[in-house]
């Protein structure tokens, strides 16, 4: 839309008096209010209590010139030079009342605009709060998104990952059976500390519950993962360990 058209079209929109909203409060209640609109605001309660000020002036005002009206009917007749100044004073008050009365109806008369034009800038400074946190938070969104994606597909992998060491710590372990034993087994068993033959999920935690593998990529996200190339995976895994093996062997070498 062009930027005159749509200040025509705001233009004609009648728009509710922001500080007296309460839902209105509750759009900052994170980020809390820009300098800019804490400014608009207090201006626009200025305003609206100095309405309230000039409507008792004016309510004030009107009950004395009635008194002093009053005042002056009664005195008319009067000869004496007492009534005589009594009537002049109450004269000059109530003119005096008069010029009172009709500066706060003048300034009142003003005041709605005024107000208006305040709450109309506070509604634009609100908008361009709002939209640029709306844009803000869509864009950590999507960078959340995206960082959950890569997490999903590395979790995956992992998991892959941690079968084949259960796979292989097996196969290690019928080959050492089948070779030494189970005799010979047992005495390296209590000799060489902890470790674990089997499926990993299958120990049980502190709280002597077990998870399965899918229990603890739910733990993650409770959306489904992504493909992985699972040769990928396998080609990785068997890159890593050969690299272990070269390392083990450099430090062999350096030692000797």
């Amino acid at each position: 839309m062009a930027e005159r058209d749509f200040q025509s079209a705001i233009a004609k929109i009648k728009i509710p008096m922001l500080i007296l909203d309460q839902k209105w409060h509750r759009l900052f209640a994170l980020g809390g209010k820009p300098e800019e609109v804490k400014a608009l605001e207090t201006k626009e309660s200025d305003l609206l209590k100095r309405d309230a000020e000039l409507k008792k002036e004016l309510k004030d005002l009107k009950k004395v010139k009635e008194s002093l009206m009053s005042s002056v009917m009664e005195n008319m007749e009067g000869t004496s030079d007492l009534v005589s100044k009594k009537l002049d004073d109450d004269k000059r008050l109530l003119e005096e009342c008069n010029e009172r009365i009709a500066a706060a109806e003048d300034e009142q008369k003003d005041l709605p605009i005024q107000t208006d034009e305040v709450n109309r800038e506070l509604m634009m400074a609100t908008m361009d709060y709002c939209y640029d946190k709306l844009r803000t938070n869509s864009s950590e969104a999507e960078e959340i998104t995206n960082w959950i994606k890569d997490i999903r597909v590395q979790l995956k992998k992992n998991v892959i990952r941690k079968h084949n060491r259960e796979i292989n710590n097996k196969e290690i372990y019928s080959y050492m059976h089948d070779v030494f034993g189970m005799e010979v087994l047992n005495l390296f068993d209590m000799q060489n500390g902890d470790f674990y033959i089997g499926i990993a999920d299958d120990r049980a935690d502190d709280s002597g519950s077990r998870k399965s593998s899918d229990e603890e990529v739910s733990d993650l996200s409770n959306v489904e993962l992504e493909d992985v190339d699972l040769e990928a995976v396998s080609k990785e895994t068997k890159e890593s360990e050969s690299n272990d093996g070269d390392t083990e062997a450099e430090q062999k070498a350096d030692s000797e």
